[in-house]
């Protein structure tokens, strides 16, 4: 982690740093929720439990979703992220259809 920077002169700069330290820690949470519920999918699809990874891709879809709404990640990346998890757990759902 890099260290402090030097403090800041002017009341603009000072909010301005409160701001991005705010949003930085806000972002932070929501990416590691995004990279849970993708965990979460990859688990319930390697033990072949259908339900769940249906259940599991519906959670991880919304929060992914959200959080392109949010401005958090781009959409295009929300896009490709809930693409590859659907396609992953689509190896164990098809089955059940055929």
């Amino acid at each position: 982690m890099p260290g402090k920077a030097a403090p800041k002169k002017n009341l603009s700069a000072i909010k301005k740093a409160r701001q991005s330290e705010k949003r930085r820690l806000h972002n932070r949470m929501i990416k590691t929720a995004i990279r849970s519920a993708a965990k979460k999918v990859e688990t319930v699809v390697a033990e072949k439990n259908k339900e769940e990874a249906r259940k599991a891709l519906i959670e991880a879809t919304e929060v992914i979703t959200k959080a392109a709404s949010k401005g958090v990640i781009h959409k295009n990346t929300a896009s490709r992220k809930i693409s590859r998890l659907a396609k992953l757990a689509g190896t164990i759902l098809r089955s059940e259809a055929a």
